[in-house]
């Protein structure tokens, strides 16, 4: 098993440097006021593709060789790793093709196909979408770029890290604690590489759906646990059947724990965002946000980093959280 370290996400950094965009640190005085911290946002609905999985896929096929680019990619996503890689496709030349559950918002499906992407849709409760995505590839010979479990998805994640950590050490600040959307456990695992060798001291958490917590039941079990079926599909993006080999292997050591949110507190950070930060969040990207809001996260007097991971909110979802 080929893992990525520190040294990955460095380099991840230098290739990424212009060609993703570096999304600022936000602060905001009632984030800290209510929760008696000192709270650093990290927003990645302004990144291109409205949310942080450009990186990943654009660190992974910037990689490709000349044949490895000339015979396409091939994925599964619910949404934001399909943009993401029809788009670092589209800028490289390489032609992407994308597995996406016939249920995915509609705003994430659009967009994918926009940046020129083959989409192919399948049933996320019935279908294997690993073995329709391998089958792919061995028929096409497509090169197969897995939305968390892949080396080098996960060292470009793990900028978004990179960039916080440098950002809070201009300001004087060193984060005690870093709360990651979860879903596989790419972004975190990636997160937690970054932090390792900038800011050792941080404590890094995995916040999930209630229901979809896989990655902290795995971290209290030592081994990997997979999510039961049903349960809510508000947090569409991190509906992850359980964590990735690679994932955990790298997480299992790291992490300080893990955090699970309801749906009521995700439709609450998804409006505070809105009012107060002035950034739409989808719900898969607003449960670290929803967990410190909620308190299942004590940030008193601690400097918390919180990644609001993507902003590709469908409509409907979007209205409903603001009518809370």
């Amino acid at each position: 098993m080929q893992l990525p370290s520190y040294d990955s996400v460095a380099a991840a950094c230098r290739r990424l440097a212009g060609v993703v965009v570096r999304t600022p640190m936000l602060r905001h005085r009632l984030l800290d006021e209510l929760t008696g911290g000192t709270i650093l946002i990290k927003p990645e609905p302004l990144q291109r593709t409205g949310s942080f999985k450009l990186r990943g896929a654009t660190n992974a096929l910037l990689q490709l060789s000349a044949a490895e680019r000339r015979a396409g990619v091939v994925t599964h996503s619910s949404g934001n790793h399909g943009q993401a890689t029809a788009c670092a496709a589209a800028s490289l030349g390489i032609t992407a093709t994308v597995f996406m559950p016939h249920d995915a918002p509609r705003i994430k499906i659009e967009s994918t196909r926009r940046w020129g992407a083959t989409i192919i849709h399948y049933d996320r409760l019935t279908d294997d979408r690993h073995a329709l995505t391998r089958a792919h590839a061995a028929r096409t010979g497509a090169v197969l770029v897995p939305p968390f479990d892949h080396p080098d998805v996960i060292a470009g994640q793990g900028t978004l890290a990179a960039e916080l950590a440098e950002d809070a050490a201009s300001a004087g600040l060193r984060m005690d604690a870093l709360l990651v959307n979860t879903g596989g456990g790419g972004l975190v695992a990636g997160c937690a590489l970054a932090m390792e060798g900038l800011s050792p001291a941080t404590r890094v958490y995995a916040v999930e759906p209630a229901g979809w917590d896989d990655t902290a039941r795995s971290l209290a079990s030592g081994e990997r646990q997979a999510n039961a079926p049903g349960g809510s599909l508000l947090c569409d993006s991190l509906l992850s059947r359980m964590p990735g080999e690679i994932t955990f292997a790298l997480n299992r050591p790291r992490l300080a724990g893990g955090l699970a949110v309801t749906d009521a507190d995700v439709l609450a950070a998804i409006a505070f965002a809105f009012s107060h930060l002035k950034v739409v969040v989808e719900p898969g990207g607003a449960v670290s946000l929803a967990a410190l809001l909620s308190g299942r996260f004590d940030a008193r007097d601690k400097v918390v980093g919180v990644v609001l991971s993507g902003g590709n909110v469908d409509p409907a979802v979007f209205g409903r959280a603001l009518a809370q």
